[in-house]
């Protein structure tokens, strides 16, 4: 089983103290990589005055880390695709890949907030989820084509790669028929191409059935996090059947998935959640705000006015957070309802204490960590 880090750093009333949040957020992540975690996750989240989420470039915040560490993978999830120009989102992931000596799994998103997509690419505006969807198809589609192919060209509804009509004359990189056609350029190639060939792994942060579908489909893997483990059950189910399909053989439950779930660890009970439920209840009620709580009802049950979100009612449904003998059984129940192969731990929520942090990744590592076989490749 692997074990990885999810990290969406917050920090309300401390923006003017940014670089002793990073300095403590790299500490944390060296900790995971002294503790054997295969990968850490950044966020991407912009305009975040209230100090909440504040990573706005998760493969910069991943330079740093990959630095710092010399194991950990260095994953983003996610990186929102539909903000960015996809030759720059590609030619920066391929640098930090490059950099890290092929550490990098990527995770790509769609965009959630309004605030955010109109006023970085008004074509993502989550208003319009079709073409937002659109958009992020040919997104990630521009960027494995530059990533996989010496050379290669692209046009489609949003962007047409090389610009057309553009000439080529420079006696030191002289017109060639692999990407020029009459002195017009007719091809591209990004540098540098990535270190993992043809690219790195592929992820997408996905929960309607429409997006598990097609990123199964796709061979890309899938990331979840808010539902129940009886909610993600038929989740998961349609990701192996979609996959299996598409490939033509057998998909094992859980193959290709990443988990999310908020884990806090600490001596006793009532300590796990004395510590940590100030700084979680801010993670919900700040997501809860844009997403209601659907998505955190269990398998067959309806949403009512009765529903209201307390530590009580998320704590059966998707916390992880208690003694480590209450997590181990907690995971091992995930294993066992849904052959789950990889756990991302979400600690550090915004207001945390990061000396709180700090010893429940100790204590995850040294006693719950060491119940399971962690031999997948």
């Amino acid at each position: 089983m692997r074990f990885s880090i999810f990290h969406n750093l917050g920090a309300p009333g401390r923006l003017d103290d940014y670089h002793q949040v990073m300095a403590e957020a790299r500490e944390f992540a060296k900790a995971a990589d002294d503790g054997g975690y295969w990968s850490i996750w950044y966020t991407e989240h912009h305009f975040g005055h209230e100090g909440i989420e504040i990573t706005p470039n998760p493969v910069l915040m991943g330079t740093d880390i990959a630095a710092h560490t010399s194991r950990i993978r260095i994953g983003q999830a996610a990186s929102i695709a539909t903000f960015w120009q996809p030759l720059r989102l590609a030619e920066d992931i391929a640098m930090l890949d490059q950099l890290s000596g092929g550490r990098v799994e990527v995770g790509l998103g769609r965009g959630l907030y309004g605030r955010e997509a109109l006023n970085l690419n008004r074509l993502a505006d989550p208003r319009d989820q079709e073409r937002n969807r659109a958009l992020y198809e040919e997104t990630v589609e521009i960027m494995t084509k530059a990533w996989s192919e010496e050379f290669f060209s692209h046009s489609g509804e949003f962007y047409t790669f090389p610009e057309p009509g553009v000439r080529w004359n420079h006696p030191m990189s002289p017109a060639t028929p692999e990407y020029t056609a009459d002195g017009v350029i007719t091809k591209m190639a990004v540098t540098p191409r990535p270190y993992q060939r043809p690219h790195p792994p592929l992820w997408q942060v996905i929960d309607s059935p429409r997006s598990i579908k097609s990123a199964a489909e796709q061979g890309v893997q899938g990331l979840f996090w808010l539902p129940p483990v009886s909610a993600l059950k038929d989740r998961f189910a349609l990701y192996r059947d979609t996959a299996s399909s598409a490939t033509g053989r057998e998909h094992a439950l859980g193959e290709g998935i990443g988990l999310v779930r908020d884990v806090y660890v600490a001596d006793t009970m009532e300590q796990a959640r004395a510590e940590f439920e100030d700084a979680l209840m801010t993670s919900y009620r700040w997501i809860t705000h844009f997403r209601g709580l659907g998505n955190l009802m269990e398998a067959g049950e309806e949403l009512t006015d009765a529903h209201e979100l307390s530590f009580d009612f998320l704590a059966d449904r998707n916390l992880l957070v208690g003694t480590p003998e209450y997590v181990t059984e907690k995971i091992e129940e995930m294993r066992e309802e849904l052959n789950l192969e990889h756990l991302l731990l979400w600690t550090t929520h915004p207001g945390l204490q990061h000396r709180h942090a700090m010893r429940s990744l100790e204590l995850f590592t040294e006693k719950v960590m060491p119940r399971f076989d962690r031999t997948l490749p």
